[in-house]
């Protein structure tokens, strides 16, 4: 029986592992820390839930207790704008959820255990050679070195980025390098028009590259965070005044919160932009963030990592069952046809093009479903032509839209 070892047990790892024990493998997930452990990606999108039920945890999340999720909200000033995901040009799951990771990731791994999946916790990969067939070491729980073998290497090891760094696959992102500080707080919102079923995203009042995120939970808390250039935070000594005073720059942002407890540790991330060279070699594979990050601002995080492992998996058991595979064509290249859609949408968002299109005081219909379609996170559909052709279309849009 083929032999798969993945690195990391979080939504790319697991429900590659599900997939891959479905259909008969010998599946190994190694996870350098113990869960539960605090993550963000918090804002899961529709096309999500396509993956999660393929790998056969759908009920299980359904009753897990956590926030519904129907769209997303953008605000700007006085300008607002809604997105319901259910209106969108794609057919598909119209509504997700809004998750506490750490609860969310470790649902998935005793899900992939329950299945049968083995799960070696607090296991670090620390050297690999694929020479002529996969070989790890790892150092386990007890701090021993291990030597293991596979017959294939998945790394689903996210920002950790294990193989990337060990076989020198990092290239890079092509994005400016900015700082994300977020935390939970308890939001004590009792605004009764604020709909806790949206993510909410607000543009800075008078800096239309930095962003706020609000994605309010099911127990009265909320995952807040900001986006930024790193320059724009010279002025702050700490990340807990920098985040409160950036959300009272915004008057229906600071209004919103202003009850709120900042009961958490207020965290950062920076550079967080990250590519390799190549997806794919002998006997590995990357998955989710391992192979490319984007950015956090359309929550494509955890979308793009859940349609890489269930693309590397299908590929893996044609593969053992002897079947010709390309893993360009039939992994790389489908793969990148999402996250370059993405990319497209992260880029105008960052210049202004795609506000100009979202806050547009008279969107066209069935335009605004093709563009919600890829906000829901159906950036591979190519029947939708901002799938086909991102870039041209997004730049005839805002052109439209720019002149009225």
């Amino acid at each position: 029986m083929p032999k798969v070892i993945i690195i990391g047990a979080g939504p790319s790892g697991t429900i590659a592992a599900s997939l891959l024990h479905k259909r008969g493998y010998q599946v190994t997930i190694l996870e350098r820390l113990q869960f539960p452990r605090f993550s963000i990606g918090e804002s899961l999108l529709p096309q999500c839930m396509e993956f999660i039920e393929e790998a056969g945890m759908m009920d299980t999340i359904i009753n897990a207790g956590f926030q519904f999720k129907n769209g997303a909200s953008f605000v700007h000033r006085e300008q607002h704008a809604e997105f319901s995901f259910e209106d969108k040009f794609t057919p598909g799951r119209g509504t997700t959820f809004q998750v506490q990771r750490g609860k969310f990731d470790h649902i998935l791994a005793n899900e992939a255990q329950r299945m049968g999946v083995e799960i070696r916790w607090q296991t670090e990969v620390i050297a690999v050679n694929f020479s002529d067939y996969p070989k790890l070491v790892i150092k386990n729980a007890s701090g021993e070195i291990e030597h293991i073998e596979a017959d294939f290497v998945l790394d689903a090891s996210g920002f950790g980025r294990i193989l990337p760094r060990l076989l020198d696959l990092e290239s890079p992102s092509g994005f400016p390098v900015r700082k994300a500080l977020f935390g939970h707080i308890e939001d004590r919102i009792n605004n009764s028009q604020f709909d806790r079923n949206k993510i909410r995203i607000t543009v800075h009042p008078d800096h239309k590259d930095v962003w706020l995120w609000l994605i309010p939970f099911s127990n009265g808390r909320s995952s807040i965070g900001v986006v930024a250039e790193t320059a724009f935070y010279d002025n702050w000594e700490n990340n807990k005044t920098a985040l409160q005073d950036i959300i009272s720059q915004d008057d229906s942002l600071h209004a919103l919160l202003k009850n709120a407890l900042f009961d958490e540790p207020i965290n950062d991330i920076v550079g967080y932009s990250a590519n390799v060279k190549s997806l794919y070699g002998k006997g590995y594979a990357l998955l989710g963030n391992a192979g490319e990050f984007l950015d956090p601002v359309f929550s494509s995080g955890v979308t793009i990592a859940m349609k890489s492992a269930s693309l590397a998996a299908d590929i893996l058991d044609r593969q053992f069952k002897n079947e010709v595979v390309d893993w360009a064509a039939d992994y790389a290249v489908p793969l990148q046809l999402g996250v370059d859609t993405f990319r497209v949408f992260v880029d105008a968002w960052y210049d202004g093009r795609l506000q100009d299109v979202i806050f547009h005081k008279q969107p066209q219909p069935e335009i605004k479903a093709m563009i919600c379609s890829i906000l829901a996170g159906y950036a591979w559909d190519e029947s939708n032509p901002y799938v086909k052709n991102a870039l041209t279309r997004l730049n005839t849009l805002v052109e439209l839209c720019r002149a009225g």
